[in-house]
């Protein structure tokens, strides 16, 4: 594994599946983006809050958004959140709002600089991670991210599969010990 790669504990929902899901007890997880965590070595995540509109807040409540074609992008000394997909509010009317628009994403000052000028770098990206909703509010996970390689990605998935087959010999024995 490369040096600075983040690698998540713990184990992730799966995207847009129900209602939000709780995790940490004041955390309840809407989306998140498997394929960036998988295709991108992370290298600083950051809580960003979301500007949204009434029927966006109400079907993401619902759980349905899908991250998956998702990047931010920083204008004007703004960042914005691109092609994430928050579906049409099935009980809104005419003022129900358009699926993929661009959603501001509220960062501090120092952050925005920080991001926007490693994102000049050759290899460098911002995607989204998750969102979320923490304490009441929407929040998204964004990270700055370097892409992988495709022997990067294996050898990922090898460690990955490796892990769960030595946690899988350790219960077994376990469970053997138990049942003498």
């Amino acid at each position: 594994m490369s040096k600075g790669m983040y690698v998540p504990k713990e184990s992730q929902p799966k995207q847009g599946a129900g209602p939000a899901k709780v995790k940490d007890g004041k955390r309840k997880i809407v989306a998140q983006n498997k394929k960036a965590r998988h295709d991108y070595a992370i290298i600083d995540v950051y809580e960003a809050g979301l500007v949204l509109s009434g029927t966006e807040v109400k079907s993401l409540r619902q759980g349905r958004a899908s991250l998956t074609d998702g990047f931010v992008q920083i204008d004007g000394n703004e960042a914005w959140l691109h092609n994430a997909h928050i579906p049409e509010y099935s009980q809104g009317t005419w003022t129900n709002h358009s699926v993929r628009r661009k959603r501001k994403l509220l960062l501090h000052r120092e952050e925005i600089d920080k991001l926007e000028s490693k994102a000049q770098e050759t290899g460098h990206t911002i995607v989204p991670l998750a969102l979320y909703f923490k304490d009441g509010r929407a929040k998204a996970e964004i990270a700055l991210a370097r892409g992988k390689k495709e022997y990067d990605k294996r050898q990922t998935l090898r460690e990955k599969q490796d892990r769960r087959e030595s946690d899988r010999a350790i219960a077994a024995a376990k469970r053997k010990q138990r049942a003498q």
